[in-house]
């Protein structure tokens, strides 16, 4: 069973980001990134992202983690640990077990190198 599946499919990731979103932008470390930006289509990029990494349908058409992130100027590893950290209580949550929520850490983990573009 994927992890998206194992999650609650389609409904539980457009929760999980609907709650991250609001966590994201009520963070004073990171929400200064998101001024400007149209979050309703943010927030279905990362739907789209989310699924394809939890091993659901790939529906993502948006950037690599470089590309996306290459712009945003003075991004670091408290900026990374931020989001980390409001995902991972977003899944707290909504009941995530916490080895999920390690999991899914880890795949946040992963592209930390790409997010920073280094």
């Amino acid at each position: 069973m994927s992890l998206y599946e194992k999650l609650g499919g389609a409904s539980a990731v457009d929760a999980a980001v609907d709650i991250f979103y609001r966590k994201v932008l009520a963070d004073d470390r990171i929400s200064e990134y998101f001024d400007g930006v149209d979050m309703a289509a943010q927030a279905q990029k990362q739907k789209a992202f989310l699924t394809m990494v939890f091993g659901g349908p790939n529906h993502y058409s948006g950037k690599d983690m470089r590309d996306a992130h290459k712009n945003l100027k003075g991004l670091n590893d408290i900026h990374v640990d931020a989001v980390i950290e409001n995902l991972g209580a977003t899944l707290k949550e909504l009941g995530v077990e916490d080895e999920d929520i390690a999991q899914i850490a880890g795949i946040a983990e992963s592209v930390r190198n790409d997010v920073l573009n280094r």
